[in-house]
């Protein structure tokens, strides 16, 4: 069975950062498309960025470039999302999910995780 585990959400201030994982299992890791998605409260959920793990390719929303990273540790099944000079507008629950492919941040994945809280703080 596909499994994916999101961990590493918490408190932080604004300006601070927050490193979230997302390990996976039943797949194989290196040829999918693992995406981050977040839902604030009231809102719809959006894509945050998404990582091809063939070739390492990447696509961020426009409200995080330069701020959050997406990368991926094959050898660990595990991807990561490093995300720097927090804003308070970022507070949201995260999933990661998986599928054959990035499109964009289209939440076609197929599989998901559970999320994980980001909260900050101004």
């Amino acid at each position: 069975d596909v499994q994916l585990q999101a961990s590493g959400g918490g408190l932080a201030q604004a300006g601070g950062s927050l490193r979230l994982s997302c390990a996976a299992s039943g797949f194989t890791f290196d040829d999918y498309g693992i995406g981050w998605f977040r839902q604030a409260p009231g809102k719809e959920r959006e894509g945050v960025a998404c990582i091809n793990s063939s070739d390492g390719t990447t696509v961020y929303a426009d409200s995080v470039k330069g701020r959050f990273t997406i990368s991926s540790d094959n050898a660990k099944n595990t991807v990561y999302l490093q995300m720097n000079s927090l804003k308070p507008e970022d507070t949201a629950v995260y999933y990661c999910a998986a599928d054959v492919m990035c499109v964009g941040l289209l939440q076609h994945h197929r599989w998901w995780g559970q999320g994980t809280q980001v909260t900050v703080s101004s």
